[in-house]
């Protein structure tokens, strides 16, 4: 079984602790909380995303899965570290200097929390292979990060396939999640490639039934 990251992007303003609630009722594994600069994509959802999560985690223990899709990492960081979320993810194209990027693992990990690398969907995956056994996991975007309700790339599956393969072959212990367009039709395909964690937004957000939903994507 698979593990859900339910994305709150689109959690509607005035409904956040009804839907909160009920998300957690509904066996939810993660609320991803996704972090935009309008820098390194074009949407800015920074200030949202802190009352979210600092929200969430007044009423709930559930994990923070924080996916920083900024610029100035590190900022970031600190900022989110505040809401003591599980794991906090950071894009590799964010962050150039390969040194740095070692330095940003440290730094999270000091700070009591998993560390986990996305990569968007033009970067070759073997970029992120020299880091895979200082993370916790993998996050490759199944779209191009900064707007939620898109239609999953299809040729994204082989890359999931690629970095499944890679994991195993060097007995790496790493979550592989993806993000992007995943729905009931698209999450067969992404789980028979490797993934053991999926982020899905809108399909959950716009469900009658949110259990039922994710417990669908879950088998």
């Amino acid at each position: 079984m698979v593990g859900v990251s339910t994305s709150i992007l689109n959690v509607k303003k005035n409904e956040e602790s009804a839907t909160f609630f009920e998300l957690e009722a509904a066996k939810t594994d993660y609320f991803h909380i996704d972090v935009m600069d309008g820098k390194f994509v074009e949407k800015n959802t920074y200030d949202k995303m802190m009352e979210y999560a600092s929200y969430i985690r007044r009423i709930s223990n559930l994990p923070l899965d924080v996916h920083l899709m900024v610029e100035d990492v590190k900022e970031a960081i600190d900022d989110f570290l505040a809401v003591e979320p599980n794991i906090i993810t950071f894009h590799l194209e964010a962050v150039k200097d390969e040194k740095e990027i070692f330095n940003i693992i440290k730094y999270i990990k000091e700070n009591n929390c998993k560390v986990g690398i996305s990569v968007k969907p033009e970067t070759d995956i073997k970029e992120v292979y020299k880091f895979l056994p200082y993370i916790h996991l993998c996050l490759v975007m199944t779209v191009e990060p900064g707007k939620g309700g898109q239609t999953l790339l299809t040729d994204m599956v082989d890359k999931i396939k690629e970095l499944k393969k890679y994991v195993d072959e060097n007995n790496l212990e790493i979550d592989i999640e993806v993000d992007g367009g995943i729905n009931l039709i698209t999450a067969p395909s992404v789980k028979n490639a490797g993934a053991n964690i999926l982020v899905a937004g809108t399909a959950i957000l716009l469900a009658n039934d949110f259990k039922t939903i994710i417990d669908e994507l879950k088998e």
